[in-house]
């Protein structure tokens, strides 16, 4: 390969991988320096590279010294410095001084097929590491955020997401319960994890992540990325329920209504992309007790004690279908409320309060 094809070629490579010229030539250098100290046994050698007609040239240098043994460069490995004594620098340089270099052009021509070959090497190499830190360069801050991309392909666990300069993994266990996708179809995936630990960047892809559901509400309702409503927390079974809690600190902001929409078209959207994931919305308030309540929801005349503000530990008491409001199929409803406050919730009925001698003199209510 001639220079001038060297660099169409350079050209090319930067080009469809996104990476900078001036990487593969840096890398080059260091890898023709290397490979002429191995080749001839001297490293004392400074390589140029013309990065517009891609011509080689190769300069030996030495390091002026009083007397042979002086050089303070590289003390740990000595062989490396060659040196030159200050009187015969100064044939060649006459004003040049202890401690410079002087260099010489070498001839290059004897180690052509070395250095193509070394070339050939180091390109390929250079250019995944480059790929690899323009990729993760990319997508480093895209943890926690939401992407669309093409569902590409499968295996046994996993799906395969196109995601533009790579793939994302999107394990079959992190999808919607009961979801099936169409492969070749957009796709919204929530990213879990990125990690450049491995041989190659992985992205780790959820569509059940509570994360998701975030990211969806805050794509679809504009009050809350312009901060009028603010998301107080999310709770979610994926595939089941999820829900939410919000809050304005505008008190003419209706926070529920603004996630709901008009005749709940905007829950609604957010639902269909959840395959039909149902979305409780509730209000947050900086009273425990009423924020358990609201959270308790559709369950009405709930009274809720706070047992423990440490331990944060409450107890709600309901009877009748409210009871059953409460804690909901198999549990559900306590269970999310509970993640949605960040409180342990017992949900009881009088008499059983009664019955376990519950003392609630101490209790907040």
């Amino acid at each position: 390969m001639n220079g001038k094809e060297f660099i169409r070629a350079t050209d090319a490579i930067c080009k469809e991988k996104g990476i900078d010229k001036d990487i593969i030539f840096e890398a080059m250098k260091t890898a023709l320096e290397k490979a002429y100290a191995k080749h001839t046994g001297f490293s004392n050698i400074r390589i140029d590279i013309d990065t517009k007609n891609g011509q080689i040239r190769g300069y030996a240098y030495q390091t002026v010294v009083e007397k042979y043994g002086d050089s303070e460069e590289n003390e740990e490995d000595e062989e490396d410095v060659v040196e030159i004594l200050l009187e015969d620098a100064k044939k060649i340089v006459p004003d040049i001084k202890v401690g410079e270099t002087i260099e010489e052009e070498v001839d290059l021509t004897d180690f052509g097929r070395v250095a193509t070959a070394t070339a050939k090497q180091i390109l390929v190499q250079k250019v995944r590491e480059a790929e690899r830190q323009s990729i993760m360069s990319e997508f480093e801050d895209k943890e926690g955020e939401l992407l669309v991309g093409n569902l590409e392909r499968e295996d046994t666990s996993n799906y395969y997401v196109d995601l533009g300069r790579m793939d994302g993994v999107l394990p079959k266990k992190e999808l919607i319960k009961g979801e099936k996708l169409t492969m070749g179809t957009p796709v919204k995936v929530y990213v879990t994890k990125i990690d450049n630990t491995g041989k190659s960047p992985l992205i780790l892809l959820s569509r059940s992540h509570y994360g998701f559901v975030k990211r969806l509400l805050e794509n679809e309702i504009p009050e809350l990325n312009d901060g009028t409503v603010i998301l107080y927390s999310v709770a979610r079974d994926s595939g089941s329920r999820s829900k939410i809690a919000v809050y304005s600190e505008d008190e003419k902001v209706d926070a529920i209504g603004s996630c709901i929409g008009e005749k709940g078209n905007r829950i609604n959207r957010i639902t269909n992309e959840l395959d039909g994931e149902k979305i409780d919305v509730v209000l947050y308030d900086k009273d425990p007790i009423t924020f358990i309540k609201n959270a308790l929801s559709p369950a009405k005349d709930v009274k809720v004690y706070i047992l423990d503000e440490k331990e944060k530990k409450a107890l709600a008491v309901a009877e009748g279908d409210n009871l059953s409001l409460a804690i909901g199929k198999k549990g559900q409803n306590v269970r999310l409320a509970a993640r949605l406050t960040h409180y342990r919730i017992d949900v009881k009925t009088p008499e059983q309060v009664k019955e376990e001698k519950i003392d609630l003199t101490n209790a907040i209510s």
